[in-house]
């Protein structure tokens, strides 16, 4: 065979390897990068993050595990003007008039504890500490608030995609400063005055980056009876709270990963509230109050999330302003 020819054919034959070569090695690399792109199995799920930072800013949608222990602080502030009027009427005529100009500002300090009795039942206990200062008679105080035990139960078990039900209840105790016994022209209350029990429904559906929640609720406070308090001239001898019933709603937008926006307003409508004295009986008419909220929940390590909020009143019974920080605390370190 001509010497050329060889040539020509040991070249084309290097060429052919050399080709093979190179489109295995393409072949690899492209290999590598797709499993570089692809989702690792320690990755943790976007949708799983925004729930968290959602569940952060409304607590009342996320349940823990059997067994688990979850402890947060929480700071609130709220301001409320207002002017109240204490009238003493004696067979239709009015023998003593008062109007006393009320500028109250309230800081609750408070410590949660949840506890995870089955996957899908948690037990709450709230313990507040609450300060109040009212400006315009230079009264203050400070003392525990009421303290409340509560059980949140989700029906049925989280399917993505679909809404969320969860079911809340909770009593109320009258741990704080009675406002019906003390002297109300010179101390101030940092309680209800009575027991109380609630229940709600709450609903969300994430629609990512959006999650929609709603809830309904309702409140039912005990007969206070035994009192002997002297207001405007009268002794008062029994409480009558009337019922109360609340609807909330908004979404929280998902601005990252870590962070979310929530907007939401509550509105809500209370019977009245009878006062038996010993020489008669007062009645306060029905009353319906409303509120505007803004929160931001924003991951500050992987496993905190701190929540911040702000509100103003949309009518005259609702506090005027209000702010909130929520922190939780790690408990894993504790052996419980």
């Amino acid at each position: 065979m001509n010497s050329w020819v060889v040539r020509v054919l040991v070249m084309t034959f290097s060429m052919l390897l050399i080709s093979n070569a190179y489109s295995e090695e393409e072949k690899t690399n492209v290999d590598k990068a797709r499993d570089a792109l692809a989702k690792q199995s320690d990755d943790e799920d976007s949708t799983r993050q925004l729930e968290e930072v959602f569940q952060a800013a409304e607590k009342n949608y996320s349940l823990l595990k059997s067994g688990g222990k979850s402890l947060s602080y929480s700071l609130d502030y709220s301001y409320t003007s207002d002017s109240r009027i204490d009238l003493e009427v004696v067979n239709g005529t009015i023998r003593n008039a008062n109007v006393t100009p009320s500028a109250s500002h309230s800081f609750t300090n408070s410590f949660s504890f949840d506890y995870g009795l089955l996957n899908n039942l948690t037990l709450n206990v709230r313990v507040p500490l609450s300060s109040r200062y009212d400006t315009q008679r230079s009264l203050s105080v400070t003392d525990f608030g009421d303290v409340s035990l509560g059980l949140r139960w989700q029906p049925f078990a989280y399917v993505p995609g679909k809404a969320t039900i969860s079911v809340s209840s909770s009593l109320s105790t009258k741990t704080g400063v009675s406002p019906y016994e003390i002297d109300t022209s010179r101390q101030l209350s940092t309680g209800s005055g009575t027991y109380s029990f609630s229940g709600g429904l709450s609903v969300s559906k994430v629609l990512d980056p959006v999650v929609l929640f709603g809830s309904l609720n309702s409140s039912y406070a005990l007969e206070e009876n035994g009192l002997n308090q002297i207001r405007g001239g009268r002794i008062l001898k029994t409480v009558q709270q009337g019922q109360s019933f609340s609807f909330s709603g908004g979404f929280s937008y998902s601005l990252s990963y870590d962070t979310s926006l929530s907007i939401s307003t509550q509105v809500g409508y209370n019977t009245e509230t009878k006062l038996i004295f010993t020489s008669g009986v007062a009645s306060s008419p029905d009353s319906v109050n409303g509120s505007m909220n803004f929160s931001l929940g924003i991951r500050v390590d992987p496993k905190t999330i701190m929540n911040t909020s702000f509100g103003f009143g949309l009518t005259e019974d609702a506090s005027d302003l209000s702010l909130g920080l929520s922190y939780p605390i790690n408990i894993g370190a504790f052996n419980w």
